[in-house]
């Protein structure tokens, strides 16, 4: 994905095995995507957490917060309740969330790629942020909204 495009018109199943559609965010509210490699892993708890400390300053910015990773929705399901996270999770098991917004692996195509997408209210992209480091994705992204507020 590159800036200025639309986000990817996709279904995936979220945490309560519900249809959950990018589009119905569109007009809506500006958006940040993070897409993270497991659930349960130590730098994977780390972001979910890190973005559940501040949901309210995204909260407050008209923002909301999307989790993506392979796992199932039962284990995301498992995943918020154990960590008490607000947001959305969303189960791409089969990767057509991955490939429609280009994440790539990381360390040497051993690891799902760790990639953050920041959408505006009409659901374009403004800003992509990728890093293998966990803690550096949720004050990227909010640093973004707060710039772009209007």
């Amino acid at each position: 994905m590159e800036i200025g495009e639309k986000v990817p018109q996709l279904e995936l199943k979220d945490q309560n095995n519900d249809i959950f559609r990018f589009s119905d965010l569109i007009g809506k509210e500006a958006f940040v995507v993070y897409f993270y490699p497991k659930d349960f892993t130590p730098g994977c708890t780390k972001e979910a957490c890190s973005f559940r400390d501040s949901y309210e300053d995204f909260k407050e910015l008209g923002a909301e917060v999307i989790g993506i990773s392979a796992d199932s929705s039962k284990s995301h399901s498992k995943f918020i309740n154990k960590y008490n996270l607000p947001y959305v999770f969303l189960s791409d098991e089969d990767k057509q969330a991955r490939k429609a917004f280009g994440v790539k692996p990381n360390l040497l195509g051993l690891l799902p790629g760790r990639e953050t997408f920041v959408f505006s209210k009409d659901g374009k992209l403004l800003h992509k942020f990728n890093s293998m480091n966990a803690g550096r994705h949720m004050p990227e992204a909010l640093t973004v909204l707060k710039k772009n507020q209007n």
